[in-house]
């Protein structure tokens, strides 16, 4: 593993670093100072390359590096963290965007579950709009921009109350021709990642897969009880427990809202994160065609039931399982 920056070291003749805030699976976070901008911090994200690869393969990740960080310096949404360099040192690549000081939801939501108290609701709801806005405008793009990391230790509140989606160490860039181009690979956390985005191609991932972990990131936020991973409901669908079951003051529509989002083939999911949005806050109805009990909670089997009841039941776990791999074949 390469070793970490040094308190004051300085990169790019410019980046005076101060110290590692973050560490994930595509490198690490520094703080740093902008030393041509007095006053300014800025936090420099670094991208790891396996240097196992052969050396046509790391060129080519590196000239994606270049192509994806002058598409996301483009970007300007305030609820993004601004980019605005990027640069290589040696074998490493670097982001650098604005650093937003508050405290991340991960930690708001610990600290409600050791008070054993749950986050308010409408505060929660407060912020999955800003980040429902901030998706919509990545996925709207010319070249739609996926994030795949969203969790709450990646969404900060600042002190002034406005929501940041930051660390864009996986975000994947859907060229117009559908040639998906991937700064690192990686599947991010598996609390919160779908069962698609495991396939090994990352040709199946799209805007469905950010609104499955927005789900997932409400879900926990709102029961303090991490969401099961996929891959154990793609063997147990029935291990998902419903919202309400943890925190039973919720909301019913924000209980489904949540529900649809996570479900476990993407043509089950909200067609757009506006559609979620629409539902989520009352806008609109739910599909017909999506039954949440049906889709998300399938029962266990009862072996001293009625057999024909059995029979069909597992049928039609069978047939989701079935369009799933279907799906991830393709």
């Amino acid at each position: 593993m390469p070793l970490s920056l040094n308190e004051g070291e300085v990169l790019h003749n410019r980046y005076k670093i101060r110290e590692r805030v973050g560490q994930g699976g595509a490198g690490s976070i520094y703080l740093a100072d902008d030393l041509r901008l007095e006053g300014r911090q800025c936090a420099l994200k670094e991208v790891e390359y396996d240097r196992a690869l052969p050396e046509n393969l790391l060129e080519e990740a590196r000239q994606q590096f270049l192509r994806e960080a002058t598409i996301l310096a483009r970007l300007d949404h305030p609820n993004l963290p601004k980019v605005s360099d990027f640069f290589s040192n040696e074998l490493r690549d670097y982001l650098v965007m604005d650093y937003v000081p508050g405290k991340d939801l991960r930690t708001m939501m610990l600290d409600a579950r050791r008070e054993k108290r749950f986050l308010p609701e409408l505060e929660v709801l407060g912020w999955a709009r800003q980040l429902a806005d901030a998706l919509e405008y990545l996925h709207t793009q010319q070249a739609p921009i996926v994030h795949r990391d969203i969790k709450p230790s990646n969404l900060k509140l600042t002190p002034s109350g406005l929501l940041k989606l930051v660390d864009f160490g996986l975000v994947k860039i859907l060229a117009p021709e559908e040639v998906t181009i991937t700064i690192i690979q990686g599947q991010g956390t598996a609390l919160y990642t779908p069962i698609e985005q495991y396939a090994t191609d990352e040709s199946h991932t799209d805007a469905r897969t950010d609104i499955y972990s927005f789900g997932a990131t409400l879900y926990h936020l709102l029961t303090n009880e991490p969401p099961v991973d996929a891959r154990k409901r793609f063997i147990q669908p029935s291990s998902l427990r419903p919202p309400r079951e943890f925190n039973p003051s919720l909301n019913e529509r924000t209980e489904k809202a949540i529900l649809w989002a996570m479900a476990l083939h993407p043509d089950d999911r909200p067609r757009s994160i506006s559609a979620l949005n629409e539902f989520l806050f009352g806008t609109s109805k739910m599909p017909p065609q999506i039954n949440t009990t049906t889709a998300f909670n399938i029962p266990p089997l009862n072996l001293f039931g009625n057999p024909a009841d059995a029979i069909l039941l597992w049928g039609s776990v069978g047939l989701l399982l079935l369009s799933l791999l279907a799906t991830l074949t393709h």
